[in-house]
């Protein structure tokens, strides 16, 4: 899977998914684009799968029903290296459900 991390993760959760292709915003040459605009980009790209953000209210603030990507959004309690790890277990398992179009919520992990 082709996985896009936005700016605001640690570019490190890349190593916590092994076996994709990981890329953050600023390797894609996208630092410090609105939202609305980032998604526009990585849609036109046809180069991600899943692209991972903190930002809880990105779906609302977008259309998001025609994306040919899948957004995940991780709830955690910051966006620091150990609240954003215990995710990956997570993701990794659950890869093969996240659908084009569709907006993923994962809560911290206990």
């Amino acid at each position: 899977m082709r996985i896009l991390l936005d700016e605001c993760l640690p570019k490190d959760l890349a190593r916590e998914l092994p076996g994709h292709t990981v890329k953050t915003v600023p390797q894609s040459g996208w630092s410090s684009i609105s939202n609305g605009q980032l998604l526009g980009l990585i849609a036109d790209s046809g180069n991600f799968d899943l692209f991972l953000t903190v930002d809880k209210r990105l779906p609302q603030e977008n259309k998001v029903s025609s994306l040919p990507f899948a957004i995940v959004v991780l709830r955690a309690k910051s966006n620091r290296v150990i609240h954003i790890f215990p995710f990956a277990p997570e993701i990794l398992r659950r890869l093969a459900e996240f659908q084009p179009g569709h907006v993923y919520v994962l809560t911290q992990p206990d």
